[in-house]
């Protein structure tokens, strides 16, 4: 019989030696896993009190705890698996192979999503910020990974990838809090300029929500052949730049309008 013919002393030797060989390293794989464990919670927990004091962004700090949890996690598989005995070549092959077909497949995709974080870290721009995008004006709604979602003025919602942000030039109307408004007059020589100025000076005096400093300014900018150009340079609030140019330029035209200097040109 086949059962008679098995040599069980050979066996249980070669099970002992076995046991001798490898059973305390896989003794010291599992202490070393468990252990490991354990020390990647501490660790992560830390981290998110950390994020959390100093307000990190939520997106990106959900992102970073779980990569890093993964990351220390895969890497203690690895070490316990070479702690065990167990020879890591073949599945280190495995693993940079599919790297590699990933990264040529997803190369576009990375792009945004490396440009997200960079993004989220550096802040060249934040949620609620006016800027200027590709010659696109808007609000910024949001920022996420993978792209930035944009309100236009006229109510468009724009979905723009974040790695054509990186690698563009991108105008941030609000992080300076506020923006100079400039006016500009083409008038004919008959009109004084002086008198001009008076008027739009008293304009800008009398009109609500312009800031005091640093100072308007009001002069010639250009000269032509048959006329002139006189340019206001007032300071106003980032956020609602548009609504005071509407209410200065029609405070400005009425008293114009007033002062006589529209018959002056006819």
């Amino acid at each position: 019989m086949l059962i008679m013919d098995w040599d069980w002393n050979k066996f249980y030797n070669k099970a002992y030696d076995w046991l001798i060989s490898y059973g305390p390293r896989i003794v010291v794989a599992i202490i070393v896993f468990f252990a490991g464990l354990w020390l990647i919670r501490l660790f992560n927990k830390w981290l998110r009190k950390g994020f959390e004091k100093r307000k990190f962004n939520p997106s990106l700090r959900y992102f970073l705890l779980n990569l890093v949890a993964i990351s220390l996690q895969i890497l203690l598989v690895f070490m316990a698996l070479q702690l065990a005995g167990i020879q890591l070549t073949f599945f280190a092959a495995i693993v940079a192979g599919l790297s590699v077909a990933m990264g040529l497949a997803l190369s576009g995709t990375l792009q945004n999503f490396v440009s997200g974080i960079l993004i989220l870290v550096l802040k060249p721009y934040a949620v609620g910020e006016n800027v200027v995008i590709q010659g696109l004006e808007g609000t910024v709604t949001s920022i996420q990974l993978f792209y930035t979602i944009i309100l236009t003025f006229d109510n468009k919602t724009i979905i723009v990838p974040n790695g054509q942000l990186s690698n563009n030039v991108v105008i941030n109307l609000s992080r300076q809090g506020k923006r100079r408004l400039d006016i500009n007059f083409k008038l004919p020589f008959a009109i004084d300029s002086a008198e001009v100025k008076k008027i739009v000076e008293q304009a800008i005096a009398d009109t609500a929500g312009l800031l005091k400093e640093p100072v308007a300014r009001i002069g010639v900018a250009e000269i032509d052949a048959d006329r002139y150009t006189l340019t206001a340079q007032v300071w106003v609030e980032a956020q609602g730049f548009q609504d005071s140019k509407f209410i200065l330029q029609e405070k400005i035209m009425n008293d114009l309008k007033k002062g006589g200097v529209f018959q002056a040109t006819k």
